[in-house]
This record gives structure tokens, sequence and C-alpha cells, in this order.
């Protein structure tokens, strides 16, 4: 039996997989609302021009919004999905509420965190990464994901950077190179 050869992710992600609600995972007059943007940078530091970025969530009282979630799912009109096409900077942005923490599989309780996928040329498959928090320091610290990551300035590629306006963060992906954002195996 022959395999199919692979194929790269992109660049034809215009054509198929966006959607009416792109970015907005709540409406943007939803109360507490957050905006996360940030650009997607190649591995010699250029943006990104035709990249997928989505995002899947818990809602802030930590539950999904699916039906298989055992402790119940989240509550309606939160849809926990987003997806942004980078624009001609390689920027993009979500709207979205501050997820809740989450309970890990070892007992213990993962920090509020989006879960984040990356399409893009180049790519054989995406790249998945999270977005944490930069006001929960202290459920960071405990994070059994965050732990696994060698070393504080590897970690530190998850915390979003906090903006002046307390609604936005900032949360740059670079998918290669020295400022490389982790990401995860799965």
């Amino acid at each position: 039996m022959k395999l199919t050869p692979s194929q790269t992710v992109g660049p034809f992600l215009e054509i198929g997989l966006l959607w009416p609600d792109g970015p907005f995972v709540v409406p943007e007059d939803t109360p507490a609302a957050i905006t996360i943007t940030g650009v997607v940078f190649d591995g010699a530091g250029d943006p990104v021009t035709d990249a997928l970025v989505e995002t899947w969530q818990a809602a802030p009282d930590g539950r999904f919004a699916h039906p298989d979630d055992p402790r119940g799912a989240a509550g309606p009109g939160f849809r926990g999905f987003g997806r942004c096409p980078t624009g001609p900077d390689g920027s993009y942005r979500i709207v979205t509420l501050k997820p809740g923490a989450l309970p890990s599989p070892d007992g213990g309780t993962e920090a509020p965190h989006l879960d984040v996928s990356v399409f893009a040329r180049g790519l054989l498959d995406r790249v998945v990464t999270r977005v944490y928090f930069p006001d929960e320091a202290q459920a960071n610290a405990a994070d059994p994901v965050l732990a696994a990551i060698p070393g504080p300035a590897r970690a530190a590629t998850l915390i979003a950077q906090p903006d002046p306006d307390p609604a936005r963060l900032r949360f740059d992906i670079h998918l290669q190179g020295d400022q490389e954002t982790v990401f995860f195996d799965v």
C-alpha cells in the first residue's frame, strides 16, 4: 500500500476554514469581554500573513461548551471557540471571556488558559500551544503543564503580555527562532 504524500496545511485557509463568527467567541459588548491580539512570526522574524489562529477554551466557570464535559456543559450562549486569519501585518485578534481554572488529570488544577492551534503554509500539521494569563501568577506556578516546561524563559512564551487597557492582552506567536513559542505534541 502506498502512503499519501504529506502536504502543508496552507495557503488555502481562505477558501474553506473561515466562518461568520470568526474571532468572536463572545460579542464585543459582552460584560467582562477581553481581546487577545498578537502577531504570528516565522523563523526569520517576519509576520506570517496567511496563517489561521484557532482558540478553544473553557467558560469563566471552568466548563467547556461541549455535552461531554463531565462537570456539565457551559451555559447557553458561550461557544468557547474562535478562529481568526492573520492580516497583511500577520496580526490576529480573539474576543472572549477569561476562562476558569480546570481540573487536571492528576487531580490538581490547571491555571486558566486558552488552547491555541496555528495553521500556516509550510506546516505539515497545525501547531498547538496555550495562552496563560499574566494576572494568575499563583495558578500559573501550580499549573502542571507550565511546570513541565524546562526553564522559566521557555514557559514565559506561553504567558500573554498585559496591555495598558485591562480588557486587552498581547500574545505573539513565534513559529521558530530564538523566541519560539512552546508548542505541544498532541
